[in-house]
């Protein structure tokens, strides 16, 4: 049990600490945007310079592919359209229940307008309780519940399109998930691992692609600083941007970091208006290089409440008319999800399992496990002291 009281005296001192965080994000606010009106002119230079260092230079940065004064507006989408996401959720195994097993389970969502076509709203649950399920990440050093959650990402991705193309029809279409299409996870697995992870994905992305339908990863409240850190290159006081040999240690206090931390969405707030987006970007994350043909591209649109990093792969980013529409269908889910996507909220809704859910699939598994003949099932007694209280 939480004491309230006892927390109330440590508010004041919190209050203070955000309150001088607040001023010194301002302060570095106010350098990057000097520092982006001078990249406005000389874009190209940091370009060219980013190019030729790329394998030197030790912090993440992302390369604009349209001027960094960009500023357009998000055309409206068609009233005929068709909207599809996915979400996962998953009860994780645990030592101390009656079994030993794991559960995913993939939200649904399709939403046609304009066409008098019945929605899709529902879940794709799926138990996992075979040895080579729950045991096959002890061979890479991970937890039964870190591949769970790798694999997932994997079974969003796959039912996503799966779903999207059965629901194909004649109207603009666009698939959405929720967070990043850069799955940064990938760089710390083994490569047998990682093969049993990416490959399923970038095959969906092919057939989205084949289907003509874009997919967008929507990023609230995103801490990315990629867009950011490109300014870095201007303020690096160095004849070249070679941190290898002149700043080989990061975390120091280095000359360029004027702004660290700062967020790209907090610089372009100041840059944009509502239904705008910015510049389009290409991240240069080092786990891209494993995705052929369909690296990563983004931009920052403001969306009325917030400023959301929209990522989409590079045959989205190519075709600038499927990238207006795609755009404006997202902008009309946001508006409609009064704040964020309705699709992806609705697909969360159908994919989380609640506490009566998980209680409700354990009765079952219990029910099922002493019609088979399985005799002393239970939870253990550590887990059923913790349910209950004798005080």
């Amino acid at each position: 049990m939480l004491d309230l009281t006892k927390i109330a005296g440590q508010m004041q001192g919190l209050s203070q600490h955000l309150s001088s965080e607040v001023a010194e994000s301002n302060r570095r606010l106010e350098l990057a945007k000097e520092h982006l009106k001078t990249a406005f002119e000389c874009q190209q230079e940091l370009i060219s310079r980013q190019e030729k260092w790329r394998d030197r230079i030790l912090f993440a940065n992302a390369t604009p592919i349209e001027p960094l004064e960009t500023c357009i507006d998000i055309p409206t989408p068609p009233k005929v359209h068709t909207v599809i996401a996915t979400d996962g959720s998953q009860i994780a195994p645990n030592h101390h229940e009656i079994a030993y097993c794991y559960l995913l389970n993939i939200g649904r969502v399709v939403l046609h307008y304009g066409q008098n076509r019945h929605p899709i709203l529902d879940s794709l649950p799926e138990v996992f309780y075979r040895p080579e399920d729950l045991y096959i990440a002890r061979q890479w050093g991970l937890r039964t519940e870190e591949w769970m959650s790798h694999r997932r990402t994997a079974d969003e991705t796959t039912v996503l399109a799966e779903l999207a193309c059965s629901a194909k029809t004649e109207a603009p279409a666009l698939a959405m998930v929720d967070g990043s299409l850069i799955y940064w996870f990938l760089d710390q697995l083994p490569m047998d691992a990682r093969d049993r992870i990416l490959p399923p994905i970038l095959e969906a992305w092919q057939q989205l692609r084949k289907a003509e339908i874009p997919i967008m990863g929507y990023l609230s409240a995103a801490r990315n600083i990629e867009a950011t850190n490109f300014l870095r290159l201007l303020a690096c006081p160095h004849p070249v941007p070679d941190c290898i040999s002149y700043c080989p240690d990061q975390l120091e206090a280095l000359p360029c970091k004027k702004f660290d931390n700062l967020r790209d969405t907090t610089l372009w707030t100041t840059q944009l208006q509502p239904g705008q987006r910015g510049p389009l970007w290409r991240s240069n994350n080092r786990i891209l290089q494993l995705y052929e043909d369909q690296t990563i591209y983004f931009c920052y649109v403001h969306v009325g409440t917030e400023i959301a990093r929209i990522e989409f792969p590079m045959w989205v980013a190519e075709n600038s008319s499927m990238l207006d529409q795609a755009l404006g269908l997202m902008l009309a889910q946001v508006q409609k999800g009064y704040g964020y996507p309705v699709a992806i909220a609705e697909a969360h809704n159908q994919a989380v399992v609640r506490g009566g859910d998980r209680n409700h699939f354990f009765a079952l598994l219990e029910r099922e496990m002493i019609k088979a003949g399985i005799k002393n099932v239970g939870i253990s007694y550590k887990e059923a002291r913790k349910r209950g209280s004798i005080a």
